[in-house]
C-alpha cells in the first residue's frame, strides 16, 4: 500500500468529488458522525471547525492506495478495518471522518476526508504528515502481509512509451531541432517568437494547443514524425508559459536589435506608430544622406518577406502568440513616456528652470 495526506481548505469539494456517482464504490467508514451524504456530512464538520477561526486548511485528505495483487485478498470488511486502523494510528481518533473506495480505476484505493479541528476545537499538526501517512501504510502493510509501496512496480503509460524505441528515437530528434530554433530566437520579442513557430511548422512539427472546459489554454502538444508528445517531455522551457516569457527581451537595447525595433513616436501633434518594425529605422525604406535606393529596396523585400511567412503561421496558430502575451505593450509604453516627459517639460517652465 502508499498513503498520502495533505491539508486542505476545499472540504465541500473534497467530498462531493469521494462521494461522486460512477466514482463512489463502498461506504467504509463514518467516525463521529451522524449524516451519510456529503453535503450533510460538510455542515456537520463545519459546525466543528467553525470554533477555530485563525485555521484556514481545516480538513484533510487522504489516499490510500492498494496494490494490484492484494486487491483480490482484500474484502469490503478487511478495507474497512484497514482505515480505521490507519486514522488510529495518525491520531484521528478524536475527528470527524469518513472514509470510501473508489472505483473509477482500474487499481483500488481508499479515499478519507477528516475534520482537521478535532472535537475538543484542537488543529491537527500537519509537519510533514504526508512522510507520515506514507509510514504509517507501510506499517500497516507488514502487519497484514500486504506489497509494501516500494516493492510495487506498476508499468505506467509513460514508462511503456519508453519502452518504444522509436518513439525515443523521434524525440531525440524532435528536442534537438527545438533546442536549436529555442537558442537562435531566445530572447527576441514577438518577432522572434513567431520565427520560432515558423520555422518549426517548417520543420514538419505542429504545435497543438491543450484546453480545458473553460476553453482556457493550458498546455502545448507537439507532434512530429506521427508521434505526439506533451511540452514537458520535450524539456521544462517547452511549457504553454516558460515558452512565451522564454521570447521576452532580456534588457532596454532589445528595441535596437536589427529583427525587433519598435518606431519611435512622431513629433509633437503627431500620433505614435504601434507597428513592428523588421529593420532598424538607418535601413528602412525612408532615405537618408548616407543611403542609397540600391541597397534599401533588397532589404525590404527581404524584410516583407519574412514577415509576411512568419504571419501566416501565426493566423494557422491563432491567439497562441499576441503582443501582450509576454507582457510587453510597447505602443502604450512609448505613449505613457512621451506624457511624463511632456509634464516635466510643463513643471519646468512652471519653476522658471
Amino acid at each position: 500500500m502508499i498513503g498520502k495526506c495533505k491539508a486542505i481548505a476545499h472540504g465541500s469539494t473534497a467530498l462531493g468529488y469521494i462521494f461522486r456517482e460512477g466514482k463512489l464504490g463502498n461506504r467504509l467508514a463514518f467516525h463521529n458522525l451522524c449524516s451519510r451524504e456529503s453535503k450533510a456530512i460538510y455542515e456537520e464538520m463545519k459546525l466543528v471547525s467553525d470554533y477555530n477561526t485563525r485555521c484556514r486548511n481545516k480538513f484533510l485528505r487522504i489516499e490510500i492506495g492498494i496494490a494490484p495483487q492484494d486487491e483480490k485478498k482484500l474484502s469490503v470488511s478487511e478495507l474497512a478495518q484497514i482505515a480505521h486502523l490507519f486514522a488510529k494510528k495518525m491520531g484521528l481518533d478524536n475527528h470527524q471522518w469518513v472514509a470510501v473506495t473508489h472505483k473509477d480505476t482500474d487499481n483500488r484505493h481508499i479515499h478519507i476526508i477528516a475534520n482537521r479541528i478535532s472535537l475538543y476545537g484542537e488543529v491537527y499538526d500537519t509537519t510533514f504528515v504526508s512522510n507520515k501517512a506514507a509510514r504509517i501504510t507501510e506499517e500497516i502493510s507488514r502487519e497484514k502481509c500486504l506489497t509494501i509501496a516500494k516493492k510495487v512496480k506498476i508499468k505506467t503509460k509513460h514508462q511503456k512509451a519508453k519502452a518504444n524505441a522509436t518513439r525515443e528515437e523521434t524525440k531525440r530528434e524532435l528536442q534537438r531541432i527545438c533546442y536549436a530554433l529555442l537558442d537562435k530566437y531566445k530572447g527576441t520579442g514577438i518577432t522572434g517568437h513567431s520565427m520560432f513557430l515558423y520555422e518549426l511548422n517548417k520543420n514538419g512539427i505542429i504545435i497543438e494547443r491543450m484546453k480545458n472546459k473553460q476553453d482556457k489554454v493550458y498546455g502545448l502538444r507537439f507532434s512530429y514524425a506521427g508521434q505526439s508528445f506533451k511540452a514537458s517531455e520535450i524539456g521544462r522551457e517547452f511549457g504553454y508559459r516558460s515558452l512565451q516569457k522564454s521570447f521576452e527581451a532580456t534588457n532596454k537595447e532589445e528595441t535596437n536589435k536589427p529583427h525587433q525595433v519598435i518606431q519611435k513616436a512622431t513629433e509633437k501633434g503627431g500620433q505614435s506608430d504601434t507597428g513592428y518594425q523588421l529593420v532598424p529605422p538607418s535601413r528602412s525604406s525612408i532615405s537618408r544622406d548616407n543611403d542609397t535606393p540600391q541597397v534599401q529596396t533588397p532589404i525590404g523585400a527581404v524584410a516583407d518577406t519574412i514577415v509576411s511567412a512568419a504571419d501566416e503561421v501565426v493566423e494557422e496558430l491563432g491567439d497562441l502568440i499576441t503582443p501582450t502575451t509576454h507582457g510587453y505593450d510597447y505602443a502604450e509604453t512609448a505613449w505613457q513616456r512621451k506624457l511624463r516627459n511632456q509634464a516635466n517639460r510643463k513643471k519646468k517652465r512652471e519653476r522658471g528652470i
